[in-house]
């Protein structure tokens, strides 16, 4: 069973959108995917998010998927709550995704709104409650506007509040206004999804984070979100603004890029990328040195 969890934080604080690891010839990586599970919780997380868009899930098989869940539930499963991305553009496959990751063990699902072909708001609610109701796990939905084309209004989020397994909303809209009424009307355990508004969105009311910088400053994180907690703003404050050159670094470009560039400069297993996303340029990785380093980030 994953760690014990409350209504106010159903995922734990820190969760980590985790990289999928290759091999060299682009295979999926099973022993690297476990590998870098146990760092990552080492580290602190309370979770992990497989098969996200970090996870390049939109260039991974549905076998695969459950191969990976599977592989990181062997590894962490007792000691972190796993969340499965499942979330597609066809509420049918993604009913699917979801029942096999229930299947397979995981503790949660992810579900991203549907992407490219934009559907009204009666069109989100209608996916989202379908796949929430396709199995018995509790359903982080995923608010990306800029990579699905359409928000989910603040409107949506309350009526979808009120399902029982839809619990929580990662939010990487990047409107705060919009944030704090989301919040306060709908209930939702709120998780950041943009790293740059980690402090921000916790001082509106997130619970914790959804991070992709997590694979390599998880204990910064994590004393940030409990400085937060505890009433030391200025210790959050700090933190936050110590982190500002990882959280520009790592978002010149395409996150998976530069996390499997940083993982790689570590020793940590993550391979190659699947086409069409590629590997950062010797100039965007002596940046990327740069960036990190000004971080804090030990290479």
């Amino acid at each position: 069973m994953a760690p014990t969890s409350t209504p106010q934080t159903p995922f734990g604080r820190v969760l980590t959108a985790m990289v999928t690891p290759f091999t060299a010839d682009g295979a999926l990586d099973l022993d690297g995917a476990q590998r870098l599970a146990t760092h990552l919780v080492d580290a602190g997380n309370d979770g992990l998010i497989i098969n996200g868009t970090t996870g390049e899930s939109p260039t991974t098989s549905d076998a695969e998927k459950s191969d990976l869940v599977r592989a990181v539930l062997e590894a962490v499963g007792d000691r972190a709550h796993i969340v499965a991305g499942v979330g597609t553009n066809d509420t049918h496959h993604s009913i699917e995704l979801a029942r096999a990751a229930q299947q397979t063990g995981a503790h949660g699902l992810l579900v991203v709104t549907p992407y490219y072909n934009k559907p009204p708001q009666e069109g989100l609610y209608r996916h989202f409650t379908a796949v929430a109701d396709a199995t018995d796990l509790p359903v982080m939905l995923y608010d990306i506007p800029g990579r699905s084309g359409v928000p989910i209004n603040t409107e949506t989020l309350v009526r979808l509040a009120e399902h029982p397994r839809i619990v929580a909303n990662k939010d990487a809209k990047g409107d705060l206004g919009r944030a704090s009424w989301a919040i306060a009307r709908s209930g939702l355990a709120w998780y950041s999804g943009d790293d740059m508004l980690n402090l921000p969105l916790l001082s509106v009311g997130a619970v914790g984070f959804v991070s992709v910088v997590g694979h390599l400053v998880t204990p910064d994180l994590r004393a940030l979100v409990d400085a937060h907690v505890s009433g030391d703003v200025q210790k959050a404050t700090e933190i936050h603004q110590k982190l500002l050159p990882v959280y520009t670094g790592m978002f010149r470009t395409q996150g998976v890029m530069t996390t499997k560039a940083a993982l790689a400069l570590q020793g940590l297993p993550a391979g190659p990328l699947r086409a069409p996303m590629v590997e950062c340029s010797p100039e965007e990785i002596e940046q990327l040195k740069i960036d990190l380093a000004a971080g804090g980030v030990q290479l």
